[in-house]
């Protein structure tokens, strides 16, 4: 069977449609990951910075023992671990 030039050009176009939207769809859904996984590295940096201020600002105002400054610390920093995994899921 000999098919037209129309219905080959045709079956051509479609087919480059359909790969490109496909192609489009994976690049949407990388870049949503992208920006996902930067949000939950802000996080988990903002919290490392305000746990060491509290830190700081802990030992400087001699309120609490070396041992439970550090605890306020790990505790900030486990708040922005959790954030992070909230952003990305």
């Amino acid at each position: 069977m000999i098919e037209s030039g129309n219905g080959l050009w045709r079956r051509t176009g479609v087919m480059l449609t359909a790969a490109a939207l496909l192609a489009l769809s994976g690049a949407a859904l990388a870049t949503n990951q992208s920006q996902q996984r930067q949000e939950g590295r802000n996080a988990n940096q903002n919290a490392k910075h305000e746990a060491r201020s509290n830190k700081v600002d802990c030992r400087a105002a001699n309120e609490k023992s070396n041992s439970q400054c550090r605890q306020d610390k790990r505790d900030t920093k486990q708040g922005g671990r959790q954030e992070k995994r909230d952003i990305k899921y």
